[in-house]
């Protein structure tokens, strides 16, 4: 046995020199995973530095593009959006919305704990008809951060998601991100594309029965007419009316959407 600068070879009287061939290519192997390893950590650490610099600049930059927007693009649907502030969607759009998608949205963490256990039992009786329990937040987080689908993998990316932007985005700007990236027709994504083209007029200017109208088509925005309004989402968007109604006088929404019309003023 003698040894070199970075491995020991031990040399046998076998004349083909097995012995001193497996050593020779067990310790590459084993330098190649070392060195595998190590760029894995850094591909790894690049990756988590570059998702939370992406999560800060959203605060104040608008997505520049979404996995859902690309796919609407590349099979055929389309890409129609005009992001705008909150404070220009006017007072019918995200009221409405909230009282459709999410009426617990400020009071919260991003995860409606209640509504996830009852559409555990559901789903658990029921497969065949799932029901979701995802709050606007967690709505925002996928389709921003993420891709549509089910998997447990990208249930859990998402919780992640929903948690950093609640901390870091607040809940004002969730909403907006919200209003603005959401497909809400077939290759029709944000309130402002959808208001444009359903009624011809910008968002500010919306009806309460108009914005119920595209607040009931949240669920399935390809599927459903709004307008003409189909007879699910006239049935739908009366119930979202009454909702409209109900929660008028709620203090927590009241506060969200009129604090950012005092900034409107402010500026």
């Amino acid at each position: 046995m003698f040894h070199t600068k970075n491995e020991c070879v031990k040399i046998t009287k076998n004349d083909n020199g097995y012995f001193y061939h497996l050593k020779n290519l067990s310790m590459s192997f084993s330098a190649r995973a070392k060195e595998a390893g190590g760029w894995l950590k850094k591909i790894v650490a690049v990756l988590f530095v570059a998702q939370l610099f992406y999560i800060f600049i959203l605060k104040w930059v608008d997505p520049p593009i979404t996995v859902t927007q690309l796919v609407s693009w590349v099979t055929g649907y389309g890409l129609k959006r005009d992001y705008i502030p909150l404070r220009d969607m006017g007072p019918n759009a995200p009221f409405a919305v909230l009282c459709s998608e999410d009426q617990l949205f400020p009071d919260h963490n991003g995860f409606d704990i209640k509504s996830i256990q009852k559409a555990l039992e559901n789903n658990s009786k029921a497969k065949a008809r799932l029901r979701g329990a995802s709050t606007l937040s967690q709505q925002v987080a996928k389709n921003v951060f993420l891709w549509q689908g089910r998997s447990w993998i990208r249930k859990g990316l998402e919780a992640y998601f929903t948690f950093m932007i609640e901390h870091v985005w607040g809940k004002q700007r969730i909403l907006e991100v919200y209003m603005n990236v959401t497909e809400m027709g077939r290759g029709v994504f944000g309130i402002e594309a959808a208001a444009q083209y359903y009624f011809k007029k910008p968002a500010k200017k919306l009806l309460p029965v108009e914005a119920a109208r595209i607040a009931a088509n949240l669920p399935n925005p390809k599927k459903y007419k709004v307008n003409p309004a189909s007879e699910y989402i006239a049935r739908r968007a009366n119930w979202v009316l009454q909702q409209m109604g109900n929660l008028r006088g709620d203090v927590d929404i009241k506060t969200l959407l009129s604090a950012e019309k005092k900034r409107k003023y402010d500026k």
